[in-house]
């Protein structure tokens, strides 16, 4: 059963490994992903922030279930061009509740594929495109609060050891593993 891990989960600074298949297991993994992003409220999620560490994220920018046809799936994408910039505020689902301005490509082209294994190539700008990035980041092992300028990240810094503590106190209580043994969970999957 997948559930969506929060900052400092190792998983979300683990850089994913592209997909090399397209298989039943995969498609399982895609349509509870849905489901947990659908639950909390969510846009975007990346397999890095449900620890599994492959290359892929879900999209539905309406975040409503009942509308399927906006669910988009992206495997193994990379950004192939990047245009002007600006400032827009972000969230995360790793990070409930943690809001705050992001600067990034206005325009990007990506490059990925469907869950069919179809090659998909799209420019995206606005929403669409920052949330493209955000989770494309994701895989990389790359925060939004990676982002942020000494005065944005001074501004988090007690939200971000709130985060921390409830974590470790999640470990101590043994609902996650320790860091180490996550590690090698994820080098072994």
């Amino acid at each position: 059963m997948l559930r969506i891990v929060t900052y400092p989960h190792p998983a979300l600074r683990y850089e994913s490994k592209p997909v090399t298949q397209i298989d039943d297991a995969l498609r399982s993994n895609v349509r509870q992903m849905f489901d947990l992003m659908y639950e909390a409220k969510g846009i975007g999620l990346a397999a890095n922030q449900v620890a599994i560490p492959y290359r892929f994220f879900v999209l539905n920018l309406t975040a409503d279930p009942a509308q399927k046809e906006e669910e988009h799936v992206f495997i193994n994408p990379e950004i192939v061009k990047r245009h002007s910039s600006d400032e827009e505020e972000e969230g995360c689902l790793s990070f409930p509740g943690l809001y705050f301005k992001v600067r990034r490509p206005k325009r990007i082209k990506v490059r990925a594929f469907n869950i069919k294994g179809e090659p998909v190539e799209i420019d995206a700008d606005d929403l669409v495109g920052r949330a493209i990035q955000h989770e494309t980041d994701h895989l990389a092992g790359k925060l939004y609060i990676d982002l942020l300028g000494p005065l944005g990240r001074h501004s988090v810094n007690s939200k971000l050891r709130d985060f921390e503590t409830k974590f470790r106190e999640m470990q101590a209580a043994g609902e996650y593993p320790s860091d180490d043994e996550i590690r090698k969970q994820l080098d072994a999957l």
